[in-house]
């Protein structure tokens, strides 16, 4: 770790974790000054029972409730459209984010344009929001994307599905409320996708070029909770110790990210899921390992640290990013993942178009290795063949 690399950490979000920490949502909110509060959420959560517990706690609090209940996957503007016309309906004063990533993600979007109108557009990359935003209350209930942890919206455009990456540090959660109870529900593909999801990111900012002492401290520590308790939820999905790993560890990795951002397994996924609407963990678990063994060039300590934490291989094995990269996909097997995109339907004649796209995605400006169209054709070439199993 070079520890002259700078950084400018600056935490807007007070977290509230342990079990029953739902319940203090109204208390969280009335601290907040919030009034008249929206809650964005997709209908899986009334079914779960976890929507009806976050109203009653915001009505016992005495505080309005309104609700928007219809985030699809991968949010898009009109998500966002539609959820903003009922909090302007509703002349709210708070948001609360109740969900995955997705409704987290629109109730950021929400925030932006009730707060600074426009259009997502006018925000994409950073800092173009001029005016206050609304608090906003974030209760995750998976253990995946850490969004809560994170200044930025992720909202796909509803014309070419790509994802739009809006940030802002006023766009920040006011608070991140994490109760593992509420992650026992989630179905076990929902588990694997999101759980694998989290894995990325402690591993992609581990190794970008931004990262620094901050990023580490979050990225390293999330991969000693992310990988012994991924397995555990596997095998034991009622294990709420496990259910508490994966949701903190989410929440560091999602602090990783806010310090040292993501890599080129992130700009290959965005660019899948447009085209064949292919979960973002999904992609992100057939990519990861291609990227590993092309970043293990560059990099190999970094990921020997974590196959030593892992208990893969010793640090300085000069095979640990490749043994690192088998680890992942033995992960990715134990959950029933696929582990190539021919196996998910993906079209091998768009490579040179999703390798295009790939090549104007942000994330990969902080890929430790230099990638461009050329590497990543090669790298989407690597993901349509089954894994050999050889390290």
């Amino acid at each position: 770790m070079d520890l002259l690399q700078p950084f400018d950490y600056d935490p807007k979000t007070r977290v509230i974790f342990g079990r029953g920490v739902v319940d203090r949502l109204g208390e969280v909110a009335r601290v907040l000054g919030g009034r008249r509060a929206l809650i964005v959420t997709d209908k899986g959560l009334a079914k779960a029972g976890h929507e009806k517990r976050a109203i009653d706690s915001l009505a016992k609090a005495g505080i309005h409730v309104a609700l928007f209940d219809d985030v699809t996957p991968n949010p898009t503007t009109e998500d966002v459209d539609r959820a903003l016309d009922v909090a302007r309906h509703e002349e709210i004063d708070l948001l609360v984010g109740l969900g995955g990533g997705s409704s987290l993600d629109c109730a950021k979007g929400v925030n932006f344009l009730y707060t600074n109108g426009g259009r997502m557009e006018d925000y994409r990359g950073l800092g173009k929001a001029t005016k206050p935003f609304l608090p906003l209350i974030a209760v995750p209930t998976t253990g995946g994307t850490g969004s809560e942890a994170q200044s930025y919206a992720l909202i796909a455009d509803a014309k070419t599905h790509m994802k739009m990456a809006c940030g802002d540090k006023k766009a920040a959660c006011s608070a991140a409320i994490l109760d593992p109870d509420l992650t026992v529900s989630m179905p076990p593909m929902v588990t694997a996708a999101t759980g694998i999801d989290a894995i990325s990111h402690a591993l992609e900012t581990h190794v970008t070029k931004p990262r620094n002492a901050i990023s580490n401290l979050f990225s390293r520590n999330a991969w000693r909770l992310l990988a012994p308790g991924f397995r555990r939820v596997l095998a034991e999905p009622g294990d709420v110790n496990a259910r508490a790993a994966m949701l903190l560890g989410a929440h560091l990795a999602g602090g990783a990210i806010e310090n040292s951002m993501l890599g080129a397994t992130h700009a290959m996924a965005n660019p899948l899921s447009a085209h064949f609407n292919l979960t973002h963990g999904i992609a992100i678990g057939i990519l990861l390992p291609h990227v590993i063994r092309y970043n293990g060039v560059t990099v190999p300590e970094l990921y020997g640290e974590f196959a030593s934490d892992a208990g893969v291989c010793a640090a300085d094995d000069p095979q640990a990013p490749a043994r690192l990269a088998r680890f992942v996909e033995t992960l990715l097997t134990e959950a029933h993942c696929p582990n190539n995109l021919a196996a998910v339907g993906a079209d091998a004649s768009l490579i040179p178009v999703l390798s295009e796209e790939a090549a104007g995605q942000w994330t990969g400006t902080f890929n430790p290795r230099p990638v461009d169209k050329t590497q990543f054709e090669q790298l989407y070439r690597s993901a349509f063949q089954e894994p050999t199993g050889a390290v």
